[in-house]
């Protein structure tokens, strides 16, 4: 481990090339895989500012609080970094769907043989 990020206890995200980490976002009270998404240092500095989940939006090409639009916030209860400091968890309690399209997930088909299947 030659990298302090790896085992030290300073925040210190590993950016990539546009500047941004991956954000993996789960529901507290039933764990389920909510959305992912990407952060910037500002959307990152805003989420632990204010507790409520902000993303860079690639398409809009500008920071993007979740629910400024459709009232859907997710307040963050916890964020997590993992090991290389290049992923961001957050553990939410949503206030509404997580999906743009008004499911709950974003993950609401399964791979199947023949395409894809509504998860149940």
């Amino acid at each position: 481990m030659s990298d302090g990020r790896d085992a030290g206890l300073a925040l210190d995200p590993r950016w990539d090339a546009a500047g941004l980490v991956t954000a993996v976002v789960t529901d507290r009270a039933t764990g389920e895989l909510l959305m992912v998404a990407h952060m910037d240092a500002e959307a990152l500095a805003a989420t632990r500012a204010t507790g409520e989940a902000h993303f860079h939006s690639r398409s809009r090409r500008r920071l993007w609080r979740k629910g400024e639009s459709s009232g859907n916030v997710l307040r963050v209860a916890e964020m997590r970094i993992d090991c290389d400091q290049d992923a961001v968890w957050l553990i939410c309690d949503p206030a509404g769907p997580a999906c743009h399209t008004g499911a709950r997930s974003c993950f609401f088909r399964r791979i199947e043989e023949g395409g894809l299947a509504p998860v149940a």
